[in-house]
């Protein structure tokens, strides 16, 4: 998997360029679906990463990547979650991320902009 240009808002992925956030389960690229989590939004100020989304816990690793200034809140339940699956989660801004990309074992949520 390579990066060739990461910029605030998108990121290009294998040669595919992306506006919104991406989830990477195995090597497959995925928008991020965040509809779920919108509902919390008033609670923390910006969509925050919740359960009730589609993460990729098939891994040893999570990375999400919280953005350019790591914005992305992650709900406490996603800690829960990953602790009880044996998923080593890592927070760190997206360009931090980014450069774990081919990390085997790994996957990640990707936080395009804030």
């Amino acid at each position: 998997m390579k990066i060739t240009n990461f910029t605030f808002g998108s990121v290009t992925i294998d040669g595919e360029t992306y506006y919104k956030d991406v989830i990477i389960d195995k090597g497959s690229v995925k928008k991020r679906k965040k509809g779920e989590s919108k509902k919390y939004r008033n609670m923390f100020g910006h969509t925050p990463l919740s359960s009730r989304e589609n993460i990729p816990w098939n891994c040893n690793r999570l990375i999400v990547g919280t953005g350019h200034s790591s914005a992305l809140p992650v709900m406490d339940e996603v800690y829960d979650i990953a602790l009880r699956k044996g998923v080593e989660l890592n927070l760190m801004s997206t360009p931090e991320a980014i450069k774990h990309v081919n990390d085997p074992h790994t996957n990640f949520i990707l936080h395009l902009t804030c």
